[in-house]
């Protein structure tokens, strides 16, 4: 390629090392919370929150997986065990019945109240609370920056 590396200088090193282990070590946390008191995963928490907040409580499958940060097959085998839980329900669309359109339940929207606070207690506790607000408003737009890199698509 005509290229050579250009390797990380120490003081990027580390910062990425800081990152690689936050990315790691972060959604366990939260995933080990939700488990422990509401037995949801974090990403059936995303997934629920997404459309609690939707219109009708509804989205189709591929929006609701770009809202969840997932692919459309784990975001359907999710939802299939949401469903059997019975916290969602799945349709046609109405104007194209290709579409799959998931929708909350009230069980499942009970579900999530009853978890909300002790997610935002782990959210704050990890992160919200450690950070002073110039911090925070700066840990927005860096994460802001890199995720208009990774996915320029999806805006925040």
């Amino acid at each position: 390629m005509g290229s050579e590396t250009r390797w990380l200088e120490a003081d990027e090193l580390a910062a990425w090392k800081s990152l690689s282990t936050l990315l790691f070590k972060l959604p366990g946390v939260l995933d080990y919370q939700l488990q422990r008191d509401s037995a949801l995963s974090h990403f059936e928490y995303l997934v629920l929150a997404g459309l609690s907040e939707s219109p009708e409580r509804s989205l189709r499958m591929s929006d609701l997986a770009g809202f969840a940060n997932g692919s459309l097959s784990r975001l359907s085998h999710v939802v299939k065990r949401l469903e059997q839980r019975g916290f969602v329900s799945r349709r046609p669309a109405e104007d194209d019945g290709r579409i799959t359109v998931a929708t909350i339940t009230d069980a499942g929207y009970d579900v999530l109240v009853a978890a909300a606070p002790g997610h935002v207690a782990t959210v704050r506790e990890y992160v919200v609370d450690t950070l002073t607000p110039a911090q925070l408003a700066e840990l927005k737009t860096i994460a802001d920056q890199i995720l208009a890199k990774v996915d320029p698509d999806k805006a925040c």
